[in-house]
């Protein structure tokens, strides 16, 4: 093959719309599913059944269908019963939603990882429930999930080229549509090489922070 310096020239303008794009979705996704994953995780742990078993429920379901077909009833399905998002946001709730469920267990290992004494502290001290959990509980968790975290936004980053069957056009969406109006592959190669040099390093600094913490 002839690589084509012209043709990588002329994708750029539309690779950087794509970068553009994939870390709306990375940076909002992966925000939404850290948040709505311990929300998940500490309505996991209710005593009231009634909360528990539902939420349980949802995760597992969301957890056990695939991304493709989440993305589709959002984007299909759920304006049909009045709720309309555009393409993007569709696909940042859609990333957001799934890896939430990921997310979830990760709190949840992190929660039952703080030692039983820490609990039986605070309630010794007297301390109020919600004081527990933000100063006492959460703190700890935090600090044994982090890697965990980081890499499920690794993860989330290399699912993102998923949005594009929805009309988010991502690196990878861009670089398919440049493609085919060209009938040239030049721009995969320029998107592969993205891909490595943003998901290698994330990986390296995710195993530093995962060794410092340990410390």
């Amino acid at each position: 093959m002839n690589w084509n310096w012209d043709v990588v020239s002329d994708f750029m303008p539309y690779f950087w719309d794509g970068v553009v794009v994939t870390f709306q979705a990375l940076a909002i996704g992966s925000l939404l599913a850290f948040t709505l994953g311990l929300v998940w995780a500490i309505l996991q742990r209710s005593h009231r059944k009634w909360i528990s078993w539902p939420v349980l429920s949802i995760t597992e379901f969301i957890r056990n269908t695939p991304l493709l077909v989440q993305l589709f009833f959002l984007y299909y399905v759920v304006p049909e019963l009045g709720i309309s998002m555009s393409a993007l946001a569709t696909g940042i709730v859609g990333l957001g939603l799934h890896y939430s469920t990921y997310t979830a267990e990760v709190y949840r290992a992190g929660i039952d990882g703080v030692p039983a004494g820490q609990w039986e502290a605070a309630t010794a001290l007297s301390l109020p429930r919600r004081r527990t959990w933000t100063s006492v509980i959460l703190p700890q968790a935090f600090r044994r999930v982090v890697p965990a975290l980081g890499n499920y936004v690794v993860a989330m980053l290399k699912d993102s080229p998923m949005i594009a069957v929805i009309g988010a056009f991502e690196m990878l969406g861009e670089a398919r549509a440049f493609s085919n109006a060209t009938f040239t592959i030049e721009a995969y190669a320029v998107v592969g090489v993205a891909f490595i040099v943003i998901a290698y390093p994330a990986s390296l600094l995710i195993r530093a922070l995962e060794r410092r913490l340990v410390q």
